[in-house]
């Protein structure tokens, strides 16, 4: 079994002195080899030798989504490039990825992080688990592939979709786990239950599921239908990927790994550190990562610490689900979707107008975006072969960018509500259609 009790269980006074350490030396590790770090700190005018508090890190300024688009490609890493052994990337607004590098020891040490998250939700090296993450960029295949290869657990990189194939390789290996996004592991247990092969030629017992968010109904569903526990975890292409933080077994917040996170929580508007246990905007610095390291990141997430010990016995501060984005980012199917990548596409074709709507849905257990555009010229929507060709040019652009496929509809001008603030371009109907 893979517990780092030690670590895991440490009191808060020792955590601390440990985290202290540790950010001392990211902090001058970050300024003596990131230039960009060196400039920022410089401006606020901080040496490293002044950080002798954890909470000094008032002191040091955030970095932001923008600073990684602006720094693409190397412009965060911290290492000579022969030393760096991989590269990650996710979504960014721009069509250029949000990118993350990693060392040997990065590597070495997300395993260790991830191996935590899958133990504390039920784990063993006994399991046989089924990665249906796509593999590639994305960093929740490989993360959780070696994290799990690191208990000792067998892992069939099976990657997403071939959905009748999925479920064949669970009757056949005896899959006990499964790693997938929830609307896909909910997708499957509906297909499941459709073919002539009975509940108990599954051995299914565990669900590892991410990459998107999994309402309390959503994970009922889902245990439900296969007679599963399912926990949650949480990670980002940003911060190194999956093991950031995850449930254990009494699910009563996601357990961050304190010795290589320093979270806070702030108030978004102000940038303030917010009162131990307050809601508010999730900020992450990571104290262990040599590639890419990264202070005070503000993920745009709203959520809650509870630094109470947990009844599991782990000591680290735990984190509420996350209750919404303080940005307008959609998270769909895995995928990171901003508003701003699709009026690009869309802005950038004469046809259509500068008015549109996104429309997620769930349907079948699965996210479905739609994409609402009014066309320039009311004549158009009367030639349907032009039509059919607009619609199917901006869904091919999309899928490029976005890399994922969006249902297109044009409608006619003036149908698309007016604001006179800002524009509501987005209208989640997930929990409604959530089936």
């Amino acid at each position: 079994m893979f517990f780092q009790k030690d670590i895991e269980t440490m009191n808060r006074k020792d955590l601390e002195s440990l985290q202290l350490e540790r950010f001392k030396r990211i902090v001058k590790y970050c300024y003596e080899n990131v230039l960009f770090y060196k400039d920022k700190l410089d401006k606020a005018g901080i040496n490293p030798d002044k950080i002798k508090t954890l909470s000094d890190i008032q002191y040091i300024p955030f970095t932001t989504k923008e600073d990684m688009r602006n720094n693409y490609p190397y412009g965060l890493l911290a290492v000579p490039n022969k030393k760096n052994v991989r590269i990650h990337a996710s979504s960014g607004t721009t069509g250029k990825p949000t990118v993350g590098f990693y060392t040997k020891n990065d590597l070495e040490v997300w395993s260790d992080q991830v191996a935590r998250v899958a133990v504390g939700g039920g784990a063993t090296s006994e399991d046989v688990f089924q990665i249906a993450f796509g593999y590639g960029l994305f960093t929740g295949a490989l993360g959780l592939h070696y994290g799990l290869e690191k208990i000792g657990a067998t892992v069939i990189p099976a990657s997403s979709g071939n959905t009748m194939k999925q479920l064949m390789m669970m009757r056949d290996f005896g899959v006990t786990g499964l790693v997938a996004t929830p609307s896909y592991a909910l997708y499957l247990g509906e297909c499941m239950k459709s073919l002539q092969y009975p509940r108990s030629d599954y051995k299914l017992r565990l669900g590892v599921l991410g990459s998107e968010s999994c309402t309390i109904k959503m994970r009922n569903k889902i245990e439900s239908c296969w007679n599963i526990f399912v926990s949650d975890n949480y990670g980002m292409t940003e911060l190194g990927g999956p093991g950031v933080s995850g449930e254990c077994t009494y699910r009563c917040g996601l357990h961050f790994a304190e010795d290589h996170f320093l979270p806070e929580i702030i108030d978004s508007e102000t940038g303030k550190v917010k009162a131990s246990g307050e809601t508010g905007e999730l900020v992450v610095t990571t104290l262990s990562r040599e590639g890419m390291p990264v202070l005070r990141y503000r993920t745009r997430d709203i959520t809650r610490l509870n630094y109470e010990p947990c009844k599991c016995g782990r000591t680290h501060v735990r984190m509420d689900k996350i209750m919404g984005r303080t940005d307008d980012m959609l998270i769909i199917k895995g995928v990171n979707v901003f508003p701003s990548q699709i009026e690009t596409i869309l802005m950038s074709t004469q046809e259509v107008a500068a008015h549109y709507q996104l429309v997620v849905r769930r349907k079948n257990y699965m996210d479905n975006l739609e994409v609402k555009i009014e066309v320039a010229d009311p004549e158009l929507l009367e030639d349907f072969g032009h039509l059919k060709d607009l619609q199917n040019n901006i869904r091919a652009k999309l899928k490029s960018i976005l890399g994922l496929d969006a249902k297109v509809t044009l409608v006619e001008p003036q149908t698309i509500e007016r604001f006179q603030g800002k524009a509501k371009r987005i209208l989640d109907l997930r929990n409604e259609t959530e089936e």
